[in-house]
């Protein structure tokens, strides 16, 4: 089975561990409008790991979203874990069409996938000619098995949306970073190498992104849940108030000292420590810039230490910068929850083609 392809006037949505978010974007000239969005909260153990463990409570929540948002769409896009699928590029006769490609794809699916072909939801992009040889292609090939395409995509059924696009998480945040490059000043150079580090609630992605495209990724389990863990252990509150305390503020005086620090102090070390690893995998291209995402990413303190420990430029993502913003929506609700809604940005943003 082929994954399904976008259409335009979609509505990206993006089920984490924490929250389900979802936003609408339309075609304004030549940018973006942002037309809907929500935020909603999900109960631990919901999602583990990017993988839904309880169907009715992750459509409830997107189902509650979309109430929210009031989109004038129902078409949707989602993205399965980058973890969940396999990405190869291809090299097959220039002389091929689509459907000898993908006959070709199945004949030799043995070669590029390690499961057995009847699982499988796939799909594949042309490249363009092949650099050395003139006479073949390169092509995208792109699978996971068909049990993560069924599962996101009967939530979105579940929730009165019509599956439109399934993507992979890194195609829809490389979408986004396309839009965030805009925004970031010039590098000296012709040599664009910018990491990008998503911190959410249970782990966080360190991304190096040259010239746009994501050529080295590495995933650490910790992320905001760490904080409010700490948060509820030290001041005796439930998970639901240490995190609203977190959110709203209203802590002893001792917490920035005894509890914010310190973990703002191994995140810094694990970002850190990504880095040198990026290094150590041979990686020549030096990243100039950090650019922080995700809903940890505002967390006071952050954005200072990591500029002093790295020496380096770090702006917090903002993809909604230049896009326009209909007059519904809370520009400034919106602007706090924009670091976070990067993958639901990127899905949105496969209505343009």
């Amino acid at each position: 089975m082929r994954l399904k392809r976008s259409s335009k006037g979609l509505i990206g949505v993006d089920i984490t561990s924490a929250t389900v978010k979802l936003i609408e974007l339309k075609q304004a000239g030549a940018h973006f409008q942002v037309d809907s969005y929500a935020v909603r909260p999900l109960r631990e153990g919901v999602v583990v790991e990017r993988r839904i463990r309880d169907m009715g409570n992750v459509a409830e929540a997107i189902r509650r979203a979309v109430e929210h948002a009031r989109p004038t769409t129902n078409q949707a896009s989602v993205a399965v874990p980058a973890s969940a699928a396999i990405t190869k590029t291809l090299t097959l006769p220039a002389s091929l069409n689509d459907s000898e490609i993908e006959a070709r794809i199945q004949l030799e699916s043995d070669k590029h996938i390690p499961f057995p072909f009847s699982e499988v939801a796939f799909d594949f992009q042309r490249l363009g000619l092949n650099a050395r040889y003139g006479d073949q292609q390169d092509i995208l090939l792109v699978a996971c098995r068909q049990q993560d395409v069924s599962q996101l995509t009967e939530a979105l059924f579940q929730a009165g949306l019509e599956p439109a696009a399934v993507d992979v998480e890194t195609f829809a945040m490389e979408r986004a970073f396309s839009e965030l490059r805009h925004q970031l000043p010039p590098l000296s150079g012709d040599d664009d190498c910018v990491a990008l580090v998503d911190v959410g609630a249970t782990m966080n992605a360190f991304h190096v992104l040259r010239r746009g495209r994501i050529t080295y990724s590495r995933d650490t389990v910790f992320g905001g849940r760490q904080l409010t863990e700490e948060i509820r252990g030290r001041y005796g509150l439930s998970l639901e108030e240490a995190g609203l305390a977190k959110k709203r503020g209203g802590l002893p005086e001792d917490y920035r000292h005894n509890v914010l620090d310190p973990f703002v102090d191994t995140l810094v070390q694990q970002i850190g420590r990504s880095l040198q690893l990026y290094y150590t995998a041979g990686r020549k291209h030096e990243v100039k810039r950090l650019v922080l995402a995700g809903g940890c990413s505002v967390i006071p303190g952050l954005s200072h230490r990591l500029a002093q420990e790295s020496g380096m430029d770090v702006v917090i993502a903002n993809p909604f910068q230049r896009m326009k913003v209909n007059s519904r929506i809370d520009i400034h609700t919106l602007s706090g929850d924009a670091p976070a809604m990067l993958t639901a940005c990127g899905l949105a943003m496969r209505g343009r083609a």
